[in-house]
């Protein structure tokens, strides 16, 4: 866990965080690179699954379990890094040689993962396997370190919860502006492919655009935080064992509020892997939209993110962190599954009526946006539990925290998916099904299936959140405890 390093003395060891506000710049250029995150994210949940599906024509059962597998595989590097990262000594910092080493085969690995081989299903299955783990490892090297990076650069309660909403902000707007622009240019309808997502071709330049969109959104951030670095902290000389690395983990890990935090993540992950993966069947078989209507709703994604980054921070200032992510989370519910209910009961415009899609767009855009809001609060809450830790152990381990808070999201999103996948055998959804030729009784099954398990997975958030127990009081009196000891 070394690398080349600076003299260091004692005071850079116990150097604090830097100044608790941040420009404008500082907080654009650092959420500017969750825009590669977004991009492989919403690639991953909404795309991959029915272009292997239905395109490429692998079972929905043997895409969900290769994807899980790859999520599962992946993800073990996901504390590893963090741990490395907490502990690299380098001239570039703890963070931005891992950031900047990402940025080339991340944008590589994905062109490859939208060019399958032709051959036996056995090959694709493997081929999907392993370009998905290499993708989502060289992502994991950059959106780790990064992550680490907010509690360093301010400790000030509020302007985290700032920091974290650009981040959403960014993120979402990168992966919905992708898919949009997969849908609307590279996926559009032909006369051999009259519902554009299941057009083979428009695969291949979606690639190469995100593909490029990535190592822009990496190369820019990194660069533009590069300047920070003299004010980051750098880890004092050890030299550990390998028990004792696993004693110090396993010892920072058991934070109560941390743990709480983990277990509300784990329900949200799952939730958004399906959710994310059964849109876009929901869009073109239960309610038939055409790609067009699709994006249109997709676009419905940029005023979340607008609307999470305005009242992120005046919720966290008004309700604090912990209550503004239960109201989120129960609001977001509420509009995710209203829509498809009362069209099981009969009440809901039917497809191809004029108030549909507006209708649908509406309800989307408050869902997403609380959804975002609730996920800026739980990051701003994991960064807050670093200085409380920090008093119990000694150690500053942002790296440990957000790569942990990743391998929950990561293995649990990859359940998600394979419950989606699960869910499209259960109701014996159809391969190369058309709109319009899914029996109706399997489409209502498929929307009642995607209700209930929705309110289940985010009310189980809800209630993990109510159990985190850090207030504003708290961590400023964590701040300046530390600060005190520093000093002595």
């Amino acid at each position: 866990m070394t690398a080349s390093a600076p003299t260091e003395t004692a005071a850079t060891a116990n150097k604090p965080a830097a100044g608790a506000k941040l420009g404008l710049s500082t907080k654009l250029f650092y959420g500017f690179g969750t825009v590669a995150f977004g991009v492989k994210d919403q690639g991953f949940s909404s795309l991959l699954l029915i272009f292997y599906n239905q395109v490429v024509g692998l079972p929905a059962a043997t895409v969900g379990a290769a994807i899980m597998v790859a999520l599962i595989v992946d993800s073990i590097l996901d504390p590893i890094l963090g741990q490395v990262s907490d502990n690299w000594r380098s001239r570039w910092g703890r963070r931005h040689p891992f950031m900047y080493a990402a940025a080339i085969p991340a944008a590589l690995s994905y062109i490859l993962l939208w060019n399958p081989p032709q051959g036996p299903p056995g090959l694709q299955f493997a081929y999907l396997v392993v370009v998905a783990v290499v993708i989502r490892s060289f992502i994991t090297m950059y959106e780790i370190p990064s992550s680490a990076l907010a509690p360093e650069l301010t400790q000030d309660y509020h302007e985290r919860t700032r920091v974290f909403a650009f981040r959403q902000f960014f993120g979402w707007f990168g992966g919905v502006g992708m898919t949009i622009l997969a849908l609307q240019v590279f996926l559009r309808p032909s006369a051999e492919y009259p519902t554009g997502q299941l057009n083979p071709a428009g695969y291949h330049g979606y690639a190469l655009c995100a593909a490029a969109v990535m190592l822009t959104a990496i190369l820019v951030s990194a660069i533009g935080t590069h300047r920070h670095i003299p004010k980051l902290r750098v880890p004092p000389k050890r030299k550990v064992s390998l028990p004792q690395v696993f004693r110090e983990m396993a010892a920072t890990l058991a934070h109560p509020s941390f743990l709480m935090l983990i277990v509300a993540g784990l329900f949200n992950a799952m939730a958004q892997g399906l959710v994310l993966s059964l849109t876009l069947y929901l869009g073109t078989y239960f309610w038939q939209l055409s790609s067009g209507q699709i994006a249109a709703l997709a676009a419905s994604n940029f005023l979340s993110a607008i609307l999470a980054l305005m009242f992120a921070p005046p919720a966290s200032k008004t309700l604090g962190k912990r209550n503004a992510a239960r109201l989120m989370k129960a609001l977001s519910i509420a509009f995710a599954v209203t829509p498809i209910s009362l069209r099981l009961f009969g009440v809901f415009p039917g497809n191809g009526d004029p108030l549909l899609v507006p209708l649908l767009f509406v309800a989307g855009a408050l869902s997403t946006a609380t959804t975002i809001i609730t996920s800026i609060m739980i990051s701003s809450m994991m960064a807050d539990v670093v200085e409380s830790s920090e008093l119990r152990t000694g150690r500053r381990s942002e790296g440990l925290f957000f790569s942990v808070s990743a391998f929950v999201a990561k293995v649990v999103s990859g359940v998600g998916i394979f419950i989606s996948s699960a869910i499209l055998a259960l109701v014996a959804f159809p391969r190369g099904a058309r709109p319009g030729q899914v029996a109706r009784e399997v489409v209502d099954n498929l929307g009642l299936a995607y209700v209930i398990m929705v309110a289940a997975l985010y009310g189980g958030a809800i209630v993990a959140i109510s159990f985190y127990r850090i207030t504003k009081a708290e961590h400023e009196a964590a701040v300046s405890e530390l600060a005190e000891r520093a000093k002595a």
